[in-house]
């Protein structure tokens, strides 16, 4: 089972991010072989000041997630605000190492699902995947797949990795297409990301 996690960093934390960023990777290090796409979300425009942490990872149940999350060494530090934990399915069925990237910017976007859109999204999912497709998206698309309820059953939204040009065209992409003329999304998150991961030497 895929777990999406994001953890918002409280503000001021940068400090001890830094003095257990190794701690950190050494925690992920236990989940190299399932994780699917991790990294911090960053202050608009920075490429190292941090607002999160985002991981997409393969594990047995709910309770391995929470303690995935909840373990974490910057969780237990007191860095995150708060975490989110939500099933996911990789749709595209590859890890973010498999991605080819074209030298844009990356975004970690999460459309939030308004109440009762579940009831109907089934009809709409084509449509939306052919949109992603034919939008001119498709090559951007480094993860994706949609949030689903603790038992997998309800479509509680949609999170994406993605590389475009610019903020404007990944909002752009969220605020047209079919989940978003019907009314899908009741809020939007767009945030800048990067690739994470112990730094290469």
């Amino acid at each position: 089972m895929e777990y999406f996690v994001y953890g918002r960093d409280k503000p001021d934390t940068g400090d001890v991010r830094r003095e257990l960023a190794e701690a950190h990777w050494s925690f992920m290090d236990r989940f190299a072989d399932s994780m699917v796409a991790r990294g911090p979300t960053l202050v608009t425009g920075s490429e190292d000041e941090m607002t999160g942490s985002v991981h997409i990872v393969d594990l047995p149940d709910a309770s391995a997630a929470d303690d995935f999350a909840h373990q974490e060494p910057y969780y237990r530090a007191g860095v995150f605000e708060s975490v989110l934990i939500r099933r996911w399915h990789n749709s595209l069925g590859r890890t973010m190492w498999d991605f080819v990237g074209g030298g844009g910017r990356r975004f970690l976007v999460i459309g939030h699902g308004a109440e009762k859109a579940a009831l109907r999204r089934a009809e709409l999912r084509d449509r939306q995947i052919e949109y992603l497709a034919d939008g001119g998206f498709a090559k951007g698309l480094i993860v994706c797949g949609p949030l689903l309820s603790d038992d997998g059953s309800e479509w509680t939204g949609t999170a994406l990795l993605v590389e475009l040009a610019d903020r404007d065209a990944a909002e752009s992409m969220m605020a047209k297409g079919p989940y978003a003329e019907a009314g899908l999304y009741g809020t939007v998150e767009i945030h800048d990301w990067r690739f994470g991961g112990r730094p290469q030497t």
